[in-house]
């Protein structure tokens, strides 16, 4: 039989945050439990998996190659989301995720998620709508994180 995730928990997520307790039971019969020994890798950078990750317990470091070497650039909390560009575009993935301590996963596979247009159309709206948040959000904080290095490198704008 396979694990479920908890949908109570599943509505205190980035995804779930906009969907009734019924929507989250839903959208948790659609998702996978993946459970993750710490230092194991979930997805490995350019990989052509597409699926959605929202991280339930532990911590997932998000590294990046630079110049051969890898660099953690983000630590994942529970409760976000990872992912989300290759799930929704279908491109590689633009960085690996690796498990700082063990952790628990919740997965969602596009052609899972697609199941719902027909028959919980607001699901799949609310879901993609929280999708399209996160992914503004880490725009914005991308550009400003941007503009921060710009004026420390021009020492402009500030004290440094």
């Amino acid at each position: 039989m396979n694990e479920i995730p908890d949908f109570e928990a599943l509505g205190h997520t980035a995804i779930g945050e906009e969907l009734s307790i019924n929507e989250c039971k839903v959208l948790a019969g659609i998702m996978k439990v993946r459970h993750l020994k710490e230092g194991e890798r979930l997805i490995r950078e350019k990989g052509a998996e597409h699926t959605l990750f929202v991280l339930f317990e532990g911590e997932l470091a998000v590294i990046s190659q630079q110049d051969e070497k890898e660099l953690v650039v983000y630590t994942m909390k529970p409760g976000e989301v990872a992912g989300t560009r290759a799930f929704v575009d279908r491109s590689p993935r633009k960085a690996t995720l690796q498990a700082m301590s063990d952790s628990i996963v919740y997965t969602l596979e596009p052609y899972d998620f697609e199941s719902l247009l027909d028959n919980q159309p607001r699901i799949l709206y609310k879901v993609m709508r929280s999708l399209f948040r996160l992914t503004h959000s880490n725009l914005l904080r991308m550009n400003r994180e941007s503009e921060q290095l710009s004026n420390y490198i021009s020492r402009s704008h500030g004290r440094y």
